[in-house]
């Protein structure tokens, strides 16, 4: 996907402040720690349409609103992914602003997931 020069500003701007992983890194993660919580930020259309089968889905665009009553505790591990890794740096953020403290990235995001063979389902 093309995205707009200032789109990918914003989302090198956050980057510093967040923190990044990979495909191993979150499966190591979530291996480690059973409360931990893999998050789809994508769009409703793009969750049912297929995402990963332990995921839990909050669309970035209501993602401020709602995290706090899904993920009451600010402690709970997160690992957030998106199409590709943008739109989750940015909710990366965002829950970091509300307070959450244990948040991640997953770079390459969902098409990094489905070329990796990752377990997908459909809604």
């Amino acid at each position: 996907m093309q995205h707009a020069s200032g789109f990918l500003r914003l989302v090198d701007e956050v980057r510093p402040r967040i923190r990044e992983i990979n495909l191993e890194q979150a499966k190591a993660r979530l291996a480690a720690n059973p409360a931990a919580i893999l998050l789809d930020v994508r769009e409703d259309s793009e969750w049912q349409a297929g995402h990963a089968r332990e995921a839990r889905h909050l669309g970035r665009g209501v993602l401020e609103r709602d995290i706090e009553r899904m993920i009451p505790d600010p402690k709970t591990e997160i690992i957030m992914y998106c199409g590709g890794g943008y739109r989750s740096a940015l909710a990366c953020d965002v829950a970091q602003k509300l307070g959450y403290t244990n948040t991640a990235s997953l770079a390459g995001g969902y098409k990094a997931m489905v070329t990796a063979g990752w377990p997908m389902t459909q809604s």
